[in-house]
């Protein structure tokens, strides 16, 4: 069987359970199976595949009609402008997310040093995609799971910035005060019973612990404001994902905690996604 039979192959299983991405998923699994790049599958599709490549492909197939996400099947997601190592321990990186970075980035001029603490750290790739850019700043990035703590490490030592980034196994109540420039998160912000709601993809392989945000959603949102106020120095600057119809109520808690918003920036599909908030009091 050649490539183009068994990229068909590959995408008529997909479609047939209902994976509505089933031609670039097939491409992406096959291109995996064989270790080649798509245009390299692309540009030689009549040559065949091996016995052996063609029995992987099929195994990831089977993955994918579970709706496992590719990037789980793979170990691999870009965000911002590099690649990184993911496993069901860390969320995904979503493009929405790139936002909590172009807004740090656009805040620190190039040759600027400023200290900058990542709360909920996951695979790293925030903070990491920040200091990348900025090398004289020092970060510090927290989380509650060991495991994501670790593929946060990995992912800092494939990037060649394991020194630049201090990762530490904690929580945020626990943190001892300390006086940074900017904090940043993606917060946990699903409502506790939304979860079931989510998409299997989502629900059944995406760790809970990082999506779980309590009975309103604000649970961690609430607490990342509140303890930011002893950690942040005057005039530094809070930024932090939210989820749907969270905009309203988080500005108001920003507010009353003593902080100025300097803007709310809505992500692609022109929902209320990253705030940007400075500390006046």
């Amino acid at each position: 069987m050649n490539y183009l039979k068994t990229l068909k192959f590959g995408s008529n299983k997909l479609k047939l359970n209902n994976i509505d991405s089933y031609i670039l998923d097939s491409e992406i699994l096959l291109s995996f199976a064989l270790k080649l790049s798509r245009e390299q599958i692309l540009i030689n599709l009549n040559h065949n595949i091996n016995k052996n490549s063609f029995i992987k492909f099929k195994k990831l197939l089977s993955r994918r009609e579970k709706r496992e996400p590719i990037a789980y099947i793979i170990k691999k997601k870009e965000f911002w402008k590099n690649n990184f190592y993911v496993n069901n321990d860390v969320l995904i990186p979503r493009p929405e997310t790139e936002l909590i970075v172009e807004e740090v980035l656009k805040n620190i001029k190039n040759t600027s040093s400023r200290s900058l603490l990542e709360i909920g750290t996951g695979s790293g790739c925030i903070i990491i995609s920040v200091i990348k850019e900025r090398l004289n700043c020092k970060a510090t990035a927290i989380d509650v799971c060991k495991k994501a703590l670790n593929i946060a490490k990995f992912n800092a030592k494939i990037h060649h910035l394991r020194n630049k980034v201090n990762f530490i196994n904690i929580n945020i109540d626990k943190i001892r005060d300390n006086k940074y420039d900017f904090i940043i998160s993606n917060p946990p912000y699903i409502k506790k019973f939304d979860l079931k709601r989510l998409d299997g993809s989502v629900r059944l392989f995406e760790p809970h612990i990082a999506l779980d945000g309590g009975i309103d959603g604000l649970r961690e949102i609430k607490k990342i404001i509140i303890k930011s106020k002893k950690l942040l120095k005057r005039n530094g600057k809070l930024i932090f994902e939210i989820g749907n119809y969270q905009s309203n109520i988080t500005q108001k808690i920003l507010i009353e905690n003593g902080y100025y918003i300097n803007k709310v920036i809505k992500d692609n599909s022109s929902i209320p996604r990253v705030i940007v908030s400075t500390k006046i009091i």
